[in-house]
């Protein structure tokens, strides 16, 4: 499909800089296909869902994963940014970095103090330009390994904000909470999976009352979710693959959803794409683990969730490409009409919608270059 099709205008002013206080105060638009649009807020969601429902959310936690460092090359000192999105082993991290022109492989970048003093060489952390690919995409391997790895990054990283809100403001250390949600636990994300950023301890605890099961996975997001869609058509662009998880217990308690004739319904794209990947053809779950590079468009014949609440996305992005495979193009097209001229908050921090599944009239497909295996 055209690219093009996916596009649309957004006011700048409609991006949100700051998650609603309360998380749950936002608002949330409830989409039907064929029906009329709600306007809602989030705290609404138990009286929209069915006793015996199942909510899947995104346990992963995001790390500081945005390195700020330098190269030097004799007398040339360069200024490098890199962003963590996938890790290779206990050292290897692929990172996108810029400017990646200034780089080349073997060179060494120090992360961090860039003195040589003591003090500063225990606030830094140097890496090895292993390989480059394509994109900014670079191989990086790490002075540090395993847990001394992931301290040296908490040290020096900062919070990897998306580029939409980066551009506008500073990370802060509001950001090192507000941007984990509710769930976080299993550390690996750089970037959050923001649908779960609206859940509070309270409205956890109403679902709960109203019979509405709660099952957790990991899915890692990579910094991939911020990259555009450059290609002219959707055959063209290739996915990042991201690492995820659905345990022996997920998976029986999906099982038994399905069973007991309950719904199962995404918070955000990330469990929705781990979901749609791990999921057979009949619409039943085995424990899994593995990475996923899927990427839904319009005809995919989804099998594994019956709603999807997520946040309002990019235009042309894979994640406006996933709701119109979800709810229908049109149907979202309006959709996102209406939440821009009615002052709906767009993007990570912004307000939410609750999508209910249009009826596809033929047969899809999901693009995958990943790879999985279902556990034993």
């Amino acid at each position: 499909m055209k690219v093009d099709l996916f596009d649309f205008e957004l006011p700048e002013d409609r991006i949100a800089l700051r998650p609603a206080q309360p998380r749950d105060a936002a608002r949330m638009l409830v989409v039907r296909p064929g029906g009329a649009l709600e306007d809602r807020v989030v705290r609404d969601l138990p009286d929209l869902l069915r006793p015996g429902d199942r909510l899947v959310v995104n346990d992963t936690r995001v790390i500081p994963a945005r390195l700020d460092g330098v190269r030097v090359r004799g007398d040339a000192v360069a200024h490098i940014q890199a962003t963590l999105h996938l890790r290779e082993g206990p050292d290897l991290w692929r990172a996108f970095v810029r400017p990646a022109k200034r780089l080349a492989v073997g060179e060494r970048i120090r992360f961090g103090e860039a003195s040589e003093s003591m003090a500063c060489l225990l606030a830094s952390l140097d890496a090895e330009v292993v390989e480059k690919g394509e994109g900014g995409e670079a191989l990086l391997r790490f002075a540090f390994s395993g847990p001394a790895l992931d301290e040296a990054v908490a040290r020096v990283g900062h919070i990897p904000l998306p580029p939409y809100i980066a551009a506008r403001r500073g990370e802060d250390e509001r950001d090192r909470q507000d941007y984990q949600t509710l769930f976080a636990e299993h550390e690996g994300a750089v970037a959050a999976p923001t649908a779960g950023l609206h859940f509070t301890p309270d409205l956890t605890q109403r679902l709960a009352a109203r019979g509405v099961g709660l099952t957790r996975l990991t899915l890692h997001v990579g910094a991939g979710t911020f990259l555009p869609v450059k290609a002219d058509d959707t055959a063209e662009h290739k996915m990042h693959a991201e690492w995820g998880m659905i345990s022996d217990a997920a998976a029986a308690e999906l099982n038994a959803t399905r069973e007991a004739g309950g719904r199962i319904v995404s918070v955000g794209t990330t469990s929705l794409r781990l979901l749609e990947s791990a999921a057979s053809e009949d619409g039943r779950f085995a424990p899994w683990r593995g990475q996923t590079s899927i990427f839904i468009t319009p005809g995919y014949r989804f099998r594994a969730v019956d709603a999807l609440m997520t946040n309002f996305h990019l235009p042309r992005s894979t994640l406006f490409m996933l709701v119109s495979a979800f709810s229908g193009l049109e149907t979202m097209r309006a959709a996102y009409a209406h939440a821009i001229a009615t002052g709906y908050r767009f993007y990570s921090y912004g307000d939410a919608s609750l999508l209910f599944p249009h009826s596809p009239d033929g047969e899809g497909r999901a693009s995958s270059d990943g790879f999985a295996e279902k556990a034993s």
